[in-house]
């Protein structure tokens, strides 16, 4: 496995038996095609928690890849053949020459959801959803994505340009605004993350944000405390937050965010 220096030191031990058995999976399926494996989300941002974390997983191939072998790997990678042993996986699959250059497009080839606490998802086909997800992902995965296999992740996936994500965000933020599949903690907590982006021009771990918000909002500590004590439960046992305070807290999320946006032009 490439990075395996790497791999040990960064990635949690309850995780580190999985990861190397996705990454084998894969290079089995994708062979010379596979450029890079690379862990973002909470895994790369350090705040990966056991029984509440998914693991979220980039891999870039060179081709693009037949669809059969596309469809392979998401057999291959099903929790029902491979469990996950965090709340689920979501692995995304990109084309290297999409990956290499900024883009406000989902633009994946293959988008993967299993495990225990995820909806199931396999799709190969972009149109119609949202991009949003995608391009955050992909600003994490280039500021701070582990390289699980093949070279540094800065290498293989690009920065979006400033404007495509702050539209991003702030479709991130209107979606946690509505609420509709999201837990108030996540939601109040991705809300913290968007804030502190916009003031630093970097992502956070999702309890490092909260609390620099925290700190400098009185106002809205109390519930942004609350969201933390929730986050650090498993999710079936997520605390119960007021909404009209998570309303309001978004909504004032959202005002930051559409007023750095407009700032750059998106």
């Amino acid at each position: 496995m490439g990075a395996k220096t790497e791999l040990s030191q960064a990635v949690p031990a309850e995780v580190r038996p999985y990861l190397t058995e996705l990454v084998r999976r894969t290079r089995a399926v994708c062979g010379s095609q596979l450029t890079g494996v690379v862990a973002v989300g909470s895994l790369a941002l350090g705040d990966y928690r056991h029984g509440r974390s998914d693991i979220d997983v980039t891999v870039v191939v060179e081709g693009p890849p037949e669809a059969a072998a596309l469809r392979a790997l998401a057999d291959a990678l099903d929790h029902r053949r491979l469990p996950c042993p965090a709340a689920g996986l979501e692995l995304v699959v990109y084309a290297a020459d999409f990956a290499r250059v900024p883009s406000g497009e989902a633009g994946y080839l293959l988008d993967l959801n299993t495990g225990t606490q995820l909806p199931s998802r396999t799709a190969f086909d972009t149109s119609g959803g949202p991009s949003f997800w995608y391009v955050i992902d992909r600003s994490v995965a280039h500021q701070d994505g582990i390289a699980l296999y093949g070279p540094p992740a800065s290498q293989v996936i690009a920065a979006p340009r400033p404007t495509d994500l702050y539209t991003a965000i702030r479709a991130s933020v209107r979606e946690h605004g509505e609420g509709e599949g999201h837990l108030a903690d996540n939601r109040v907590l991705n809300g913290c993350r968007s804030v502190v982006y916009c003031r630093t021009g970097r992502w956070f771990a999702k309890r490092d944000a909260a609390g620099q918000v925290a700190a400098a909002q009185e106002d809205f500590r109390p519930l942004i405390e609350a969201a933390v004590r929730s986050f650090e439960r498993p999710r079936a046992a997520a605390l119960s937050l007021p909404a009209p305070q998570v309303r309001a807290f978004l909504g004032w999320v959202r005002a930051l965010v559409d007023e750095n946006a407009a700032a750059v032009g998106a």
